[in-house]
């Protein structure tokens, strides 16, 4: 074999090698500096550089000795989701196509407040669940994200954001049903609460769920203590089960009793999400049910009228239902508040993340959208 074919395969072999850093917790980063021969507060070093101060180029990791960068060089890589297009809604909602180190491409979002800067962000390549009325089970799974792919939305997202702006809230309700994938959302979610880390406080983060009971019950245990939100979007097993498929193995009974066992922290709410649809779960006698099947559940609900779309068999109810819906709850005691929609204009609002490869749009720009392509190239391995 000639000196020039050998060279290329080892320099391959060395590049497979590489310890992608994107991931790993504090813990973890430790083991791995001491494993390159350097003491284990190095690890917490890198940890911050990170995730805290989203550095990519441990060139320039300034307190690391230069002989360690030369390892991390050498030996590491960190692989941040790329930018791949931005579309930018009338109500200044940010949606962006993230492209991953395989291939796959994710939605992620940006919803600015008055008060706050809030990431939705994906915890799958799409959806396996096939909810009735979200356009990302259209897309059928394509794998889970690992706790990088997840961490990595938040730090893309926040170099992403506007001079002086911070993302304040994290909401794991993109794509894919994160207690699907719990073991990498656990991950990713001691990664971004830890303080050597992001730091985000546990009460600005929200996991998302279909109402996989397992699941929900490995969160209990786990300590995290991060908000529960449960998409129910329905009254009845036999109404739930033709919504949401998943009713099926999991019944409202069962569902509703491992909420009741949640640990809550001190003034605490689950949180439960209600799609309305016209004249499918929308009528008085919807509400006045719901009303009794949350009853000793520390909760409060967010009424959603659906987010309309062609490929969607269903119609948003009419404000006047939704209004007399919310009445009604609050009637029987429980907390209801209505929804407003964001980013509708550019399919990024509750249930409309469908990447547009996947519904065969282009991926160019598109002027006359509000979108623009973004050229910022994906760290290599």
């Amino acid at each position: 074999m000639g000196q020039a074919a050998l060279g290329t395969r080892q320099g391959a072999s060395r590049a497979a090698a590489r310890q992608d850093l994107l991931g790993l917790t504090r813990q973890e980063l430790e083991a791995w500096a001491e494993a390159q021969g350097e003491a284990a507060y190095r690890g917490r070093q890198v940890f911050k550089w990170l995730y805290q101060k989203r550095g990519s180029d441990p060139g320039a990791w300034s307190n690391i000795p230069r002989a360690f960068r030369g390892v991390l060089a050498e030996r590491a890589a960190i692989g941040r989701p790329a930018l791949v297009r931005e579309e930018v809604s009338r109500d200044g909602t940010r949606k962006f196509l993230l492209g991953l180190g395989d291939g796959e491409r994710i939605e992620s979002v940006l919803i600015p407040d008055e008060d706050r800067l809030t990431a939705c962000i994906s915890s799958q390549a799409g959806c396996a669940l096939e909810c009735g009325f979200c356009l990302t089970g259209l897309m059928g799974l394509k794998r889970n994200l690992g706790p990088g792919e997840i961490v990595g939305q938040v730090l893309t997202l926040q170099g992403a954001a506007a001079p002086g702006a911070r993302v304040s809230h994290i909401v794991l309700m993109g794509m894919g049903e994160p207690l699907a994938n719990f073991g990498n959302v656990e991950r990713a979610l001691r990664i971004l609460t830890d303080p050597d880390g992001p730091g985000f406080s546990p009460r600005r983060v929200t996991l998302s769920t279909v109402g996989l009971v397992p699941g929900i019950r490995r969160l209990a245990a786990s300590g995290l203590q991060v908000n529960l939100a449960i998409s129910l979007s329905g009254t009845t097993d036999e109404q739930r089960g033709r919504l949401m498929p998943v009713n099926r193995r999991y019944p409202l009974e069962a569902l509703l009793a491992a909420c009741r066992e949640y640990p809550l922290p001190p003034r605490r709410r689950i949180t439960f999400e209600y799609v309305l649809m016209d004249r499918v779960n929308d009528s008085a006698e919807d509400a006045r049910r719901l009303t009794v099947l949350l009853r000793g559940i520390r909760c409060k609900v967010n009424l959603l009228p659906l987010n309309e779309s062609p490929l969607l068999p269903f119609r948003p109810s009419p404000r006047q239902r939704v209004e007399a819906f919310q009445k009604t709850m609050h009637e029987g005691g429980v907390t209801a508040t209505i929804r407003e929609s964001r980013g509708h204009d550019i399919s990024a609002a509750c249930g409309m993340l469908h990447n547009a490869s996947e519904q065969g749009l282009p991926l160019e720009a598109n002027p006359a959208s509000g979108e623009k392509a973004l050229d910022t190239p994906q760290a290599s391995p």
